[in-house]
Order: structure tokens, then C-alpha cells, then sequence
């Protein structure tokens, strides 16, 4: 069977929990993310709980996609003293109820002690019309979401974890 895992992945100087909140804050995904432009779900985003995307693609036309939670695992420190977190939900359009296209997105975070988070995404796609499901443009979209949760992550005004310069 057809298959392929479009993903990104990035770097961020923030501390997992922030990353974490930004990322589960899907209400706030308009102010920053050009991929995932809205997120319609529980807040704070629950397992089984339905969350529909409008996800905008580079040529600006959207789409949305019906997508249900299937993983929801708050930072956690692993057995070797790294932080992880995991959202992860599952595709639940037409496509997918016909056996057509399937597709479960993960978004993985790791952060080593003192170190800065990293963040991954993959889509795990599979079925007959996996190439209809446009992997390229996906993966597009995940490298502008991975850089742009990023800068938010990095840029945003309120960010105790940074220290101030100490005053000359």
C-alpha cells in the first residue's frame, strides 16, 4: 500500500513548557501560524476530542480537515532527565472514512536538561490516493508551522525564561 511521511522539524530557544503552551493554545494559532491558520477543538486539546483545522497552503487557497486527538502527553521528564510531549491527531475526512487517504499527524517535543526544545512533526500517510493527498505541499506546510512556532516561541514579549542583561 501506498504510503509517505512528510515532517519538518526545528530548533527552539524556549523552554519545553513554553513550547508546549504555544502549541495547545489552538485558539491563538490565527495570530502566528500560516499553516494551521485555525484550530477549532477543546481547550486544553483532550484525546477523542474532534479538532478541525483550516490549514492554508502556500498558494493561499485553504482546506479544512476534519481530525479527531488521538495523543495528548504533557511534558514529562524521560528516564534519562530529557523533557518530552507529544500531540498527535488522526485524519477523519471522506477520504479516510472510504479507506481512500489515512493519515495520523504527530508533534513530538524533546528538550535534554538546560538544553534548547526540539520540536518534530510528521504525517504518517497511507492508502491507495496517498499522492493525492499532496505530501510535497504538506511537508511545505509543516517547515512554515515548525518556523513560525519557532519565532513565536522565541520572539514573544512575555518570555520569563529569558534573562535580562544585567544593568552597566
Amino acid at each position: 500500500m501506498p504510503s509517505a511521511r512528510p515532517s519538518a522539524s526545528v530548533t527552539i530557544a524556549a523552554p519545553i513548557e513554553r513550547v508546549w503552551q504555544v502549541m495547545t493554545e489552538t485558539d491563538r494559532y490565527g495570530e502566528w501560524n500560516p499553516f494551521v491558520v485555525e484550530a477549532r477543538t477543546a481547550h486544553p486539546p483532550r484525546v477523542d476530542e474532534p479538532i478541525l483545522l483550516t490549514v492554508r497552503w502556500r498558494s493561499g487557497r485553504t482546506t479544512r480537515s476534519p481530525e479527531r486527538i488521538s495523543a495528548v502527553e504533557t511534558p514529562a521528564a524521560g528516564p534519562t532527565g530529557e523533557q518530552r510531549a507529544l500531540l498527535s491527531y488522526t485524519y477523519e475526512g471522506w477520504p479516510a472514512r472510504l479507506g481512500l487517504v489515512r493519515g495520523v499527524r504527530h508533534q513530538r517535543l524533546t528538550q535534554e536538561p538546560g538544553g534548547p526544545t526540539t520540536y518534530e512533526t510528521v504525517e504518517e500517510f497511507s492508502g491507495p490516493l496517498v499522492r493525492l493527498a499532496g505530501p510535497a505541499r504538506v511537508a511545505d506546510g509543516f517547515a512554515r508551522h515548525a518556523q513560525a512556532l519557532r519565532t513565536r516561541c522565541e520572539t514573544d514579549e512575555q518570555q520569563p525564561w529569558r534573562k535580562e542583561p544585567a544593568p552597566r
